[in-house]
């Protein structure tokens, strides 16, 4: 056959591309769905969320006793978050924001996919009939007015109104600083929020018929939370001071909550935390005040030493508690009538989290679900309830709770990837110092002496459960350990102290971080209890962890690479040297200088003897990649081994899937070849 018919028979014959090779197990597990962004209409029993399926994010819709759906169609991978969801009073529409960081609202959004459009934070408004999608222009924060018929909204300080039925939107004002929340008044004429500025934050009253800007009696301090009296003629808000440096513990007060007349202005403190436990802000993740239809101003005090939830009259008075014991609420709100708090809370058991419901004016509180290990962040859609569920097998979906505590999920829950996770045990255990040390113990199967890890979680205020977490970041983190687990490892989940869940005394704990990195004592207690045990091989212990869980993972390899075999840091914090804060003197400047090089890794990297893996994004707000790159450099320099991977444009807790997963299957990779489970 002549060569020119053998080619045009070649350039004919299909060509079978070659198949791709099916998703790693860990792939699998992370590309599970999660539910977060919980919102409820005010006059309507019905539900919105965001799910991230494989880093696909869409919203989704439930109404009580109907099966929950897509509202959008997204399908890309493609590192648009979706935030800020809130519904018009019956439910009808829905405004979210898509593209950004809701972490850092006004700065450039995030690209993580590497778009060659660079994307926009687009805020978007949804009929939920028909499913039209307009997008009302840039920004964050939207907030429907007390009838539905407008939302505004803001964008790198200004604020922006636009009418539902359609329409150009408008410009309403601009400002130095950024806006908080928008809330508007029970009659729809003005818009209340905390106005951030560099090193304070004032309370801003906007007109929106005269456009005109007011600020609450501005002071020396951060103004944060305001809130409306139920009658709008009134707001209150929080104002703190962070104490100087070295301040005595029983200085104060450092914060208070303030009412405004609106009728004419004037200003009365009406409550101010005194000194003693407590004297100083910590409030919960969530908002902090509420105005209640008692007359009472809502708000979150430590002065028993746990986070708690008081009432005081808006008129001034003394705080009465609406929740006591041994535990701390996480996030708390009060019911559309104003008379009900609901609280999320560890009460009875620490590592698990419970919703709770009682009445403001007096009675008794109690747990409104029963079930699952894991029920927090309730919403109200008119009078049902839902919640953010989650267990050792089901990471976070919605879940209505029903009048006896029932739960039944109203999106999808495919954890099939997760059907064999086990529950941890709860282990505590003594540092060197006599402190008690929490941590969770997951058991690899099998017989024989185990590889073993150790995860630090970051924050570092932050808590490990006995379940999926709500939050992505360790939701995932929670996938990664029951991976190694299955493969031979046991894990070791240490809570340490300056975190969350066991009080004040534990959160605060004298010396941690820059100021003496107490912390790693528990960390270093940690790999001890694992070495002493009959079935961990005390040679094959190694640490990993993000944020600050990568820099307690580099101080011990540091410190201790004759506990800690080897390692994995996810954005870690390397060197904590930073100027000393004003209004110390110039010898407590030093002292505090040196203070912070030695509790940084960096100090101890003459004694680092251990591999590590390092993996950072490029584009991490939260801890600049150059503390990366300064490790590397400095391991490198002595000739201690690491690899590295780097994550372009990703931000801190990383956007997509895809990054997730390629950092954690070369963390399995690294940890396989180092530690060799099974041998």
């Amino acid at each position: 056959m002549r060569p020119t018919v053998l080619l045009l028979l070649a350039l004919l014959t299909p060509v079978t591309a070659p198949a791709a090779p099916p998703p790693s197990t860990i792939a699998r597990a992370l590309a599970m769905p999660t539910a977060n962004n919980l919102v409820g209409a005010a006059n309507r029993r019905r539900f919105a969320w965001v799910e991230n399926r494989a880093g696909v994010r869409n919203l989704w819709l439930a109404d009580v006793g109907t099966p929950g759906r897509a509202l959008t169609t997204y399908t890309q991978d493609d590192g648009l978050d979706l935030y800020d969801l809130a519904f018009d009073p019956d439910g009808s529409h829905i405004v979210y924001v898509r593209g950004g960081d809701p972490e850092y609202p006004d700065a450039a959004a995030p690209n993580p996919a590497h778009l060659a459009t660079p994307p926009r934070q687009e805020v978007h408004l949804r009929t939920v009939a028909d499913g039209t999608d307009r997008i009302l222009g840039t920004g964050h924060a939207p907030a429907f007015s007390p009838t539905g018929d407008r939302v505004a909204w803001t964008a790198d300080g200004t604020l922006w109104i636009a009418p539902v039925a359609g329409g150009d939107p408008v410009k309403l004002a601009t400002f130095d600083g950024s806006a908080g929340p928008l809330a508007w008044s029970p009659d729809g004429t003005r818009l209340l929020f905390q106005n951030d500025r560099s090193g304070h934050a004032v309370t801003a009253l906007f007109d929106v018929p005269s456009k005109t800007m007011r600020y609450l009696d501005p002071a020396l301090g951060y103004d944060v939370d305001p809130v409306f009296s139920p009658d709008g003629t009134r707001v209150a808000f929080i104002r703190f001071t962070p104490p100087p440096a070295a301040a005595p513990v029983a200085s104060g007060p450092y914060w208070s909550i303030h009412v405004v007349d609106l009728h004419d202005f004037t200003a009365r403190q009406v409550w101010a935390a005194p000194s003693g436990p407590g004297n100083r802000y910590g409030g919960t993740r969530g908002r902090n005040l509420y105005w209640a239809a008692t007359g009472d101003l809502i708000f979150p005090w430590e002065r028993t030493g746990w986070m708690h939830v008081y009432a005081v009259p808006a008129t001034g008075g003394t705080p009465r508690a609406l929740t006591t014991g041994d535990f701390e609420v996480e996030d708390f709100q009060i019911d559309r009538a104003k008379r009900d708090l609901l609280y999320t809370a560890n009460a009875g058991d620490l590592e698990r989290r419970r919703v709770w419901r009682r009445p403001i004016a007096g009675g008794t509180a109690k747990p409104i679900a029963t079930g699952p290990a894991i029920v927090a962040y309730p919403s109200l859609g008119g009078d049902a309830v839902a919640t953010i569920a989650a267990d050792a097998t089901h990471p976070a979906y919605v879940a209505l709770v029903g009048k006896t505590g029932t739960t039944t999920p109203l999106g999808t829950q495919d954890a099939t990837p997760a059907a064999r996770y086990v529950v941890p045990k709860v282990v505590q255990f003594t540092a060197d110092d006599g402190a008690p040390v929490h941590a969770l113990y997951f058991r690899a199967p099998g017989t024989g002496r185990h590889p073993a890890l150790i995860f630090l979680h970051g924050g570092p205020r932050r808590q490990m459960l006995l379940g999926f977490h709500p939050s992505r970041y360790y939701s995932n983190a929670w996938i990664l350990n029951q991976t190694m687990v299955a493969k031979g490892y046991d894990v070791l989940v240490v809570n340490y102290r300056g975190g969350t869940g066991y009080g004040l005394a534990f959160r605060d704990a004298p010396g941690t971080g820059r100021d003496g990195a107490s912390e790693y004592r528990d960390v270093r207690a940690a790999g001890t209890f694992l070495a002493v045990r009959a079935d961990v091989d005390p040679g094959r212990i190694a640490l990993w962890g993000g944020s600050w869980g990568g820099y307690l993972t580099a101080l011990g390899l540091a410190r201790d690479s004759a506990l800690f075999a080897t390692g994995v840091d996810l954005h870690g914090v390397h060197d904590l040297t930073r100027t000393p804060s004003p209004g110390l003197s110039p010898t407590a400047q030093d002292a505090a200088r040196l203070l912070q090089w030695q509790s940084s890794p960096v100090s101890a990297i003459d004694s680092w003897r251990a591999p590590v893996l390092l993996i950072h994004g490029d584009d991490d707000r939260n801890v600049a990649v150059s503390q990366s790159f300064l490790l590397a450099a400095m391991l490198k320099a002595r000739g201690i081994p690491y690899e590295d991977m780097l994550l372009p444009d990703e931000r801190h807790s990383f956007i997509r899937h895809d990054s997730w997963v390629r950092a954690y299957e070369a963390t399995i990779d690294f940890l396989d070849r180092h530690l060799k489970p099974g041998g």
